[in-house]
């Protein structure tokens, strides 16, 4: 098995971080002026931690592509992180906006797109009842609140290292003696963690019955398979025995398939049959355009309506002026309709195979002691021998040197990842020839790294 140099690494990226410079010199300009007016220099935190001296400034997208202001032109894995997953601008979703918007954009009032959008929802999801939003945290808070009404009960159970978007409850861990405490970074908590949330690690059924014996959960609220920590899947019979426990405890399920719709049209709920009582989703089903949706079953549904104080339901948290607008529904009608369709997600779900074959040839080929995991058209690789099982072991893989190094390499060579992790997600007009110049590079850059290739 070959060692990588760190020395090496070092050198790689100093190398590649100058190639970054002078490729992107526009975007140079641009980052140095956004710094008199935004806040870190961006539109939004998080796009500071890309690769590079800064973020790369985009012209236009169109497809799996995007040009940049200098103009390079990138085959795009990450997608908006699954935002934009069912490509850019896809016709059918552009001219429903444009159509849409020439009407009316929002009105505190329903159009004939949201019951048939609800409809779409129940049949890939197998659940009846749904309510929009503008973005998958949002439907999880309504979600947990809705949770806390009809059990009585204070606290939810995430799995370690999980993602929900950003709701409060889901930014807690567990410290060296099993106790729940904040994660790194979660700004400004508005209480300790261990007063609202439950941490138990994926795949430990021990620790979710002890979890839920407490009896103060109101809701699991789960990731079928862990996305944002590197894919951590199920192992055979978890899901079933959530189920088991979370009835046995009269906890609630909700699967947040925000990430997981990777796996089919309908998620992992559809493509694993799973039985949860709250789906929750959001990113991807405007084709860009701002929306999510929670989901219900029979009856959570009574139990709300049960619930419902009439004369209030404008104040009870659970809302948003925005939410269910006419814009939001006309894009999610037409991109559920047209564009993220059943046999695109076979497609799709082709190319990530192909996808995970060739990053698992070059593993395999170079030696390098990494692997490659796969959800439906979801692929990622981490830099540790062994799929992880939990969170934490998937979070003890990762490589703060090797990540953005790999990340940078690929970004000059005009493949675009997720910058926060190793992942590459596939729409419906990204082809297998993107698919291969992926692992072309992919493969440049190990051996690289195990001083087989041009630098040497």
């Amino acid at each position: 098995m070959p060692d990588i140099d760190r020395t090496r690494v070092g050198a790689l990226m100093d190398r590649e971080r100058e190639t970054f410079r002078t490729r992107h010199r526009r975007s140079a300009e641009l980052a140095a002026d956004a710094k008199g007016s935004l806040l870190f220099g961006v539109p939004m935190n998080w796009m500071t931690r890309w690769p590079g001296d800064h973020p790369v400034f985009v012209d236009r997208a169109d497809g799996a592509r995007f040009w940049d202001v200098d103009g390079n032109v990138f085959v795009d894995f990450c997608l908006g992180d699954t935002g934009g997953m069912a490509g850019h601008a896809p016709k059918a979703s552009v001219d429903a906006i444009a159509t849409q918007a020439a009407k009316g954009i929002t009105l505190m009032l329903p159009t004939e797109d949201a019951a048939w959008v609800g409809r779409e929802m129940g049949r890939r999801f197998g659940l009846p009842y749904w309510n929009f939003t503008l973005t998958a945290t949002d439907a999880n808070r309504f979600a947990i609140r809705w949770a806390r009404e009809v059990t009585g009960r204070p606290k939810v159970v995430v799995h370690n290292w999980c993602y929900h978007g950003s709701v409060d409850e889901s930014f807690a861990t567990l410290d060296a003696t099993g106790h729940v405490v904040a994660r790194d970074g979660n700004v400004g908590k508005p209480v300790d963690l261990d007063e609202t949330t439950l941490v138990v690690e994926m795949n430990d059924l021990d620790a979710l019955e002890r979890a839920l014996a407490t009896g103060d959960a109101a809701v699991c609220m789960f990731e079928p398979a862990l996305t944002n920590i590197g894919i951590v899947l199920p192992e055979p019979g978890y899901h079933a025995a959530v189920r088991d426990l979370c009835t046995k405890y009269g906890t609630l399920l909700l699967i947040d398939e925000t990430h997981t719709i990777s796996a089919g049209p309908g998620g992992c709920t559809a493509a694993w049959g799973l039985e949860p009582d709250i789906v929750t989703i959001g990113k991807t089903l405007g084709a860009g355009i701002a929306s999510a949706a929670y989901g219900f079953s029979e009856e959570l549904s009574r139990r709300v309506y049960d619930h419902t104080d009439w004369k209030n339901a404008d104040v009870g948290g659970v809302g948003g002026t925005l939410a269910g607008n006419a814009l939001s529904l006309a894009a999610m009608r037409a991109t559920l309709g047209d564009v993220m369709t059943d046999e695109a997600f076979e497609r799709m779900i082709g190319l990530g195979e192909r996808f995970e074959d060739g990053v698992r040839r070059v593993i395999d080929g170079r030696g390098v002691p990494w692997h490659v995991v796969r959800l439906g058209c979801r692929v990622e690789y981490l830099f540790r021998p062994d799929a992880a099982r939990t969170g934490s072991e998937a979070a003890a893989g990762q490589d703060e040197e090797l990540d953005p190094l790999i990340h940078l390499y690929l970004l000059n060579r005009g493949v675009l990842m997720t910058p926060f992790h190793n992942m590459a997600l596939m729409s419906p007009a990204t082809t297998g020839e993107d698919v291969d110049r992926h692992t072309e590079v992919f493969g440049e850059a190990v051996d690289e790294l195990i001083g087989q290739g041009v630098g040497k």
